[in-house]
C-alpha cells in the first residue's frame, strides 16, 4: 500500500513538471520582444513584399491573432496528441525535427552519461577506499576542479591533443563512433566530477554510521565494508544526481554539439532561438522535460529497492 502511494505520487509529480516545463516556456516565449511571423516572413525573403493585410493574414493562419489562453490551450491539446506544430521557419513538423535530430544527441548523450557514472563512481570509491592521507586528499580535490571547468574548454583542449597533435579521434563532424568519443567525454567530465563529489561525501559519512563499527568489529576490512555495505546505504544521493545530469547534458548538448560541429537537438535548439522559431524552441524543451521527468521518475521507484524504510513508510526517509 506504501509503495503504490510512493509510486503513485511521483508519477504525478513527474507528469506536473512536463506540464509546468510546457506551461512556462509557452509563457516566457511570447513575452519575448519582436514578432515571430516577422521574423519568419523575413526569414523567407518575403516581408518587405507584403502588405500588412497580408502580414496578418499570415498571423491569422498561425493563430497568432487568437487571445493567449486560446492559443495555450490549443497548442496544449495538440501536444497531448502528439502534434508540437510546425516550424515558423522550415514549415516542417517540429516532432519530425526532433526525431531526425534526437538519435545522434541520445549517442553522445548515453556515452556520456555512462562514463560520468562509471568514472564519477570509481572516483568517490577510490577516494574512501584509500588508506593514504596524502592521495585521498588529492581523490577529494579533483572532482571540485574537474566540476569548474567550462564544457567549450574542455572540448577544445581534447580537440587539440587527441585530435590536432595526435590524431586519436576525429575533431569534427559526425562520422561514426569515434566521432562521439570526444563529444561524450567532454560533457561527461563535470557530470563524473559531480558523481564523485556526492558519493565520495555520501560514502564517507555513511561509515561514520554507528553499523559500521559494528560490522567492523565482526573482523570485516575497509574494502568488504564499502562495497557491501557502504555502497547501497550511499548510493540514494548518487542517484539523485545521476537524474539531474540527464537534464543538464540536454542543456550541455548545445555547446558541445556547436564546439564539434554535430548534428542534433543542440543544433537545432541553437537555430530555433536565434530565430525565434517558437514551436521548436517549446517543443524541444519538453521533450527535455519529458526525457528528464521519466529518468528522475524511474530513479525515484528505484529508492524502495535501495531504502527498505521507503517501503514501509511510502515516503522518502533523509535521515
Amino acid at each position: 500500500m506504501h509503495t503504490a502511494l510512493y509510486a503513485a505520487t511521483r508519477t504525478l509529480r513527474a507528469v506536473f513538471v512536463v506540464w509546468a516545463a510546457f506551461t512556462l516556456t509557452f509563457v516566457a516565449l511570447r513575452l519575448l520582444p519582436g514578432d515571430p511571423v516577422a521574423l519568419m516572413l523575413s526569414g523567407r525573403g518575403g516581408f518587405a513584399e507584403l502588405t500588412p493585410q497580408q502580414v496578418a493574414q499570415a498571423r491569422a493562419e498561425l493563430g497568432f491573432d487568437r487571445p493567449l489562453i486560446v492559443q495555450y490551450g490549443s497548442a496544449l491539446a495538440d501536444a497531448l496528441h502528439g502534434d508540437l506544430g510546425a516550424s515558423l521557419q522550415t514549415g516542417q513538423p517540429v516532432s519530425r525535427m526532433i526525431t531526425d535530430a534526437l538519435p545522434p544527441t541520445f549517442q553522445v548523450g548515453t556515452l556520456a552519461l555512462l562514463l560520468a557514472l562509471t568514472l564519477g563512481t570509481l572516483l568517490g570509491v577510490a577516494a574512501n577506499l584509500t588508506t593514504s592521507p596524502l592521495l585521498r586528499q588529492l581523490l577529494r580535490s579533483l572532482p571540485s576542479v574537474a566540476v569548474s571547468l567550462p564544457s567549450f574548454w574542455v572540448g577544445l583542449v581534447l580537440i587539440q591533443f587527441l585530435s590536432f597533435r595526435w590524431h586519436v579521434f576525429p575533431s569534427l563532424g559526425d562520422s561514426g563512433f569515434d566521432s562521439v568519443i570526444l563529444p561524450a567525454c567532454t560533457m561527461a567530465i563535470p557530470g563524473a566530477a559531480l558523481v564523485a563529489q556526492v558519493l565520495g561525501k555520501s560514502l564517507h559519512t555513511t561509515l561514520q554510521e554507528p553499523y559500521a563499527d559494528t560490522v567492523r568489529a565482526t573482523g570485516a576490512g575497509r574494502a568488504r565494508l564499502l562495497f557491501r555495505h557502504g555502497l547501497r546505504n550511499a548510493a540514494i544521493p548518487a542517484a539523485t544526481v545521476a537524474g539531474m545530469l540527464v537534464g543538464s547534458l540536454i542543456g550541455g548538448a548545445v555547446v558541445v554539439e556547436t564546439v564539434f560541429s554535430r548534428p542534433g537537438m543542440g543544433r537545432i535548439t541553437q537555430s530555433a532561438v536565434s530565430a525565434q522559431d517558437l514551436p521548436v524552441v517549446q517543443g524541444v524543451v519538453v521533450i527535455a522535460a519529458l526525457a528528464f521527468a521519466v529518468v528522475n521518475l524511474l530513479i525515484d521507484l528505484l529508492y524502495p529497492v535501495l531504502d527498505p524504510r521507503i517501503r514501509a513508510t511510502g515516503r522518502l526517509v533523509t535521515a
